[in-house]
């Protein structure tokens, strides 16, 4: 296991960013330019919420991107997430404004027709934080690898339990949708943990008891959160009326996590309970600090929306078109183990490093 110092984070970081803008790639593509006048470049930024800093992180990060390298941007955000309505409409708007591309986190399937509109009139699209289903509606996306963010805290939690059955409440987004980022963490989680998993693409599938890595489990369920904190809450609830003996909760993100907690406290029961989770936002590496949150996965919102503006620039300006990470679909942008509670075995940053680099 590698406890990273600060020092060494702030290099690793560095050279990753430089090493990333330069594999922005050397082939050529087309792409329309636009926003207003001759000489500016549109760019539209189309996230899930406004609610979820995560994405309000991402806005600042493309917001600052966009000044220096003087482009026009457009901002834009579902009314909640799960929200494909909203996102189309302003799909639509960018094309109608003759923007060069689109940065899109979407909201789920629904929006694809409109992507691929916005391809055919010119547009460079861009997918950040969740690929689409297929992947290929996109151009290309800018992304953690949320397999591995499941992964890492799947094999801290199983070293934690020390051979201890896992009673396991399995918080993930959606019931009603299928999006990759969603079955891509939980599969990942279950993956980390050392049990059996059916369908890659799909969650709740698996068998509700068998082992671990470490010893016995038992899924008490998949409930629903769509990433915010009241649904974190009400799916704990939920759980906690099924098996009040949970002691391990994986959640979606930071928010969900935090209303798994309330929920836990008020019942009386967070004393003793493993709850992970993925996001490693400003707020939930306190929470790691505080000891609400045992372990997170860091991911890096700003650093894919800068990476997302400047590729569309240089496109618009006649350059080369972005490349994905060698054996993936898509373009890593890291991914870090928060923890203040290492696990051998398990290669991990400690909160007070992530606090460094966390955003929101």
């Amino acid at each position: 296991m590698l406890n990273h110092s600060s020092g060494t984070v702030r290099r690793l970081l560095v050279v990753g960013a430089v090493l990333a803008t330069a594999s922005l790639g050397l082939a050529g593509c087309s792409g329309a330019s636009g926003g207003g006048d001759d000489d500016s470049v549109g760019v539209a930024l189309i996230v899930k919420t406004n609610s979820n800093p995560f994405f309000v992180a991402m806005q600042d990060g493309a917001k600052a991107a966009a000044d220096d390298a003087g482009v026009s941007l457009t901002l834009a955000a579902g009314k909640e997430d799960g929200d494909e309505d909203t996102q189309i409409k302003a799909i639509e708007d960018a094309i109608a404004r003759g923007d060069a591309g689109i940065l899109i986190t979407p909201n789920g399937p629904g929006v694809n027709d409109a992507l691929d509109k916005a391809r055919e009139a010119g547009l460079y699209v861009i997918a950040l934080d969740t690929p689409p289903d297929p992947a290929d509606t996109v151009d290309i996306t800018f992304a953690t690898d949320n397999f591995l963010a499941g992964k890492l805290i799947g094999e801290w939690t199983a070293a934690q339990l020390g051979g201890e059955k896992a009673t396991i409440a399995m918080l993930d987004l959606f019931d009603d949708k299928i999006v990759s980022v969603d079955y891509n963490r939980d599969q990942g989680f279950l993956e980390g943990m050392g049990i059996d998993t059916a369908d890659p693409a799909a969650n709740g599938d698996e068998a509700s008891t068998g082992s671990y890595s470490g010893g016995d489990y038992e899924i008490v369920g998949n409930e629903a959160t769509n990433g915010a904190e009241d649904g974190g809450l009400a799916a704990m609830e939920t759980l906690l009326s099924k098996n009040p003996d949970i002691n391990v909760v994986y959640t979606i993100n930071e928010p969900a996590a935090y209303g798994a907690y309330q929920a836990l406290q008020a019942a009386g029961k967070e004393s003793g309970v493993l709850i992970v989770s993925i996001d490693g936002g400003c707020a939930g590496v306190d929470q790691v600090k505080d000891g609400i949150i045992g372990a997170t996965s860091q991911q890096y919102p700003v650093k894919m929306a800068e990476l997302g503006v400047d590729a569309i620039v240089k496109l618009a300006k006649g350059g080369a078109a972005p490349e994905v990470t060698d054996g993936l679909d898509f373009f890593n942008t890291g991914v870090a183990l928060v923890t203040d509670t290492p696990a051998d075995g398990v290669e991990s940053i400690d909160s007070a490093a992530a606090s460094e680099i966390c955003w929101g």
